[in-house]
């Protein structure tokens, strides 16, 4: 009885974390990532403006991120954007007018450029734009940070 209920309490208490495990945002600016939730804490780097992040743990002024290469760190909640970019894995990712791999090309993109999130239907393509405009649908393999 009792280790029902410690695990019906465990559960209760993951289940939270994990639904957050897949809530993307973006770099609104410019910022420094800290090792510990305070302007106090160790600057460990800075992300561009743009730079997707994995929101891991949400605190009041302080966010735990995951970036694309797996590392965690702290930013305050204040750069953070809602607008949502995808980062290119892929040595090149083709940009296709529909969601399909036969439809026309619009574009290529190289590693590590960041795209807009346009948006993302589950289906395995994301719909992007591109800085310049062009917009069409990426291979969500392709990815990280949809």
């Amino acid at each position: 009885m009792h280790l029902s209920r410690f695990l019906l309490t465990a559960l209760a208490i993951a289940l939270p974390g994990m639904a957050s495990a897949l809530d993307f945002r973006s770099a609104g600016e410019v910022a420094v990532l800290y090792d510990a939730p305070s302007t106090k804490g160790k600057k460990l780097w800075i992300i561009a403006r743009g730079t997707p992040v994995e929101v891991v743990i949400s605190l009041d002024k302080w966010v735990k991120v995951r970036d694309a290469s797996g590392t965690i760190a702290w930013i305050e909640r204040a750069s953070l954007a809602d607008q949502r970019t995808v980062i290119v894995t892929a040595a090149t990712a083709e940009v296709r007018q529909a969601a399909n791999a036969s439809s026309p090309l619009v574009f290529s993109a190289v590693k590590d450029v960041v795209l807009n999130v346009l948006d993302n239907p589950n289906t395995g393509w994301i719909k992007v734009k591109h800085r310049d405009g062009s917009t069409g649908y990426i291979r969500a393999s392709d990815v990280w940070g949809g």
